[in-house]
């Protein structure tokens, strides 16, 4: 079930970010590097085929016709007895799921041993959309609450300090997406990357999802703040790489993703007349849904 963000939850988000990154920064100045980095890479191991296997689930079930033989299967695992059973872990799971599982343990060792920019990228992919789905806001004002937040986070980072260039260097785990500068000259085999990071992905994506949603609220049969927004990020994004080459220095992506993606939805609203039903929207979490439809249901038998 997917974790709606609050005007709260959105509102720390920078801080509890930043205490995390500086954290990092102290780690990799007192600690071995080299040590941080084998206990990373076993854990991300372990998310990344996780995350991988969830992400390629719904594409291998396209793939396999009705007619492979498909048995379902049952993990339980139960703590006590008798009428004090309680359970732990009860996950139900089929052969598909199964084939997923093996190919993204094949590229969780190739990333393990090689550390290979392919199976990076393949891990970091998966993080970002299980992120995507996983993470929601349910009002824009919180997203730009939070936009704005990591807007500043990312500026005072990358610019004030070389903590995130530092720790984005050091930290040899699949949280960016790396893109082989060199790729023409040495293949599969390039070494000079550029960098972006899995919040410049996931954070402005789960805002275009947001807009998104409110499209299908309208019930007008069209997506034109997902795709002014979407569109709004590939500007951000290439706006990013144009500076970047021009000045030669890293840039904190959010410093151009975020004017854009709040931006443009913002003028689309503004020109359509709609800025105040945009921002008035908001969605019902499923607890509520259930607590409504519950008492709706109870007033009905009482009746």
């Amino acid at each position: 079930m997917p974790e709606t963000i609050t005007s709260r939850d959105a509102a720390r988000f920078p801080i509890i970010a930043s205490c995390t990154l500086f954290g990092l920064y102290l780690f990799f100045k007192v600690f071995s590097q080299e040590y941080i980095n084998l206990l990373l890479s076993v854990y991300f191991f372990v998310l990344g085929v996780l995350a991988l296997s969830h992400t390629m689930s719904p594409l291998i079930s396209r793939i396999f016709p009705d007619s492979f033989p498909n048995k379902q299967f049952q993990l339980l695992f139960t703590q006590g007895s008798g009428e004090s059973k309680e359970e732990i872990v009860n996950y139900e799971f089929d052969n598909k799921n199964l084939i997923c599982l093996v190919v993204s343990s094949v590229v969780g060792v190739w990333y393990l041993l090689k550390k290979h920019w392919i199976a990076n990228n393949l891990f970091g992919l998966a993080f970002a959309l299980n992120g995507v789905e996983l993470l929601h806001l349910n009002n824009v004002s919180t997203g730009c609450i939070l936009l704005g937040g990591l807007f500043v986070y990312d500026v005072f980072w990358v610019f004030g300090t070389n903590v995130m260039v530092t720790v984005a260097k050091s930290f040899e785990a699949p949280i960016k997406l790396v893109f082989p500068q060199d790729l023409l000259e040495k293949g599969l085999q390039a070494n000079n990357f550029a960098m972006l990071g899995l919040g410049d992905i996931v954070i402005p994506g789960i805002f275009i999802a947001l807009l998104l949603r409110f499209d299908v609220s309208l019930k007008k049969n069209s997506r034109t703040y997902f795709y002014s927004s979407f569109l709004a990020y590939i500007f951000g994004l290439g706006l990013t790489i144009f500076v970047m080459h021009t000045f030669k220095h890293a840039q904190p992506a959010l410093l151009y993703l975020v004017p854009a993606c709040i931006g443009f939805p913002v003028i689309v609203a503004l020109i359509k007349g709609e800025l105040t039903e945009m921002f008035r929207y908001e969605e019902t979490p499923p607890e509520e849904e259930e607590a409504k439809d519950e008492g709706s249901e109870s007033q009905k038998k009482d009746q």
